[in-house]
């Protein structure tokens, strides 16, 4: 990205954009699974408190962790493959600012209903599951944290869950409007916005919105917006 900001050169050849259309895809999908795994471990930490340091012993953290990084890569290879497995008739321009699934089979030539059948299968099983597994553990701890005697203790418990609930509702909100809309509604503008929630936006206020819960930081942002 950068060499092409500094030669102003727009092209990119076949190989380079199923190479980063590949790597998009099995990172997206690990960034789908580690955020069903961090639910997880929040569940286990506000409901089952007491069996936490068994439950998510460090040999299990690793177990997660290594599941959620090459879960995704055979399916997405594959995916990969059957998009440029197809014939390209039309402009051999991406409306688009990185290579991603919609415009490239924009670019297709005949019908792609099968291919698009395929995409929709594969969000359902990488997206969707996730996203219901989530649902699950933060109906479960909403439970728990309502039943807390205090009040102090609630607002601590939901204060725990809220930076992860909000880059929940941001990546997956973005990425499944995405994908899971009919290929004849998409229209570039929209596509090209929603991808910057889950590519640029999401992953820049990360380290901000997972450390509002640290004193330290929060102290360091008082005294700069004092300063300014």
């Amino acid at each position: 990205m950068l060499a092409s900001l500094w030669t102003q050169d727009r092209s990119i050849s076949l190989l380079g954009c199923a190479t980063q259309l590949c790597f998009f895809l099995v990172l997206g999908t690990t960034e789908c699974f580690l955020l069903a795994v961090m639910s997880y471990d929040r569940y286990v930490a506000i409901c089952k408190p007491l069996h936490y340091p068994l439950v998510m012993s460090p040999k299990k953290c690793h177990q997660l962790t290594a599941g959620a990084w090459l879960g995704g890569m055979p399916v997405q290879v594959g995916q990969t493959w059957q998009i440029f497995s197809l014939h390209f008739c039309h402009s051999n321009q991406i409306n688009h600012f990185f290579c991603d699934i919609p415009p490239i089979l924009k670019l297709a030539c005949g019908d792609t209903s099968v291919h698009e059948m395929s995409v929709y299968v594969v969000v359902v099983l990488v997206a969707a599951v996730p996203f219901v597994l989530i649902l699950a553990s933060y109906s479960k701890i909403i439970g728990t944290i309502l039943r807390l005697p205090t009040a102090q203790g609630r607002t601590k418990a939901f204060s725990t869950c809220s930076s992860h609930l909000l880059v929940v509702v941001l990546f997956f909100g973005s990425a499944s409007i995405t994908y899971i809309r009919p290929t004849s509604s998409h229209s570039a503008g929209t596509d090209k916005l929603l991808s910057l929630f889950y590519t640029i936006v999401t992953p820049m206020f990360n380290p901000v919105i997972y450390s509002l819960r640290n004193q330290d930081v929060l102290a360091a942002f008082r005294r700069f917006w004092l300063k300014m």
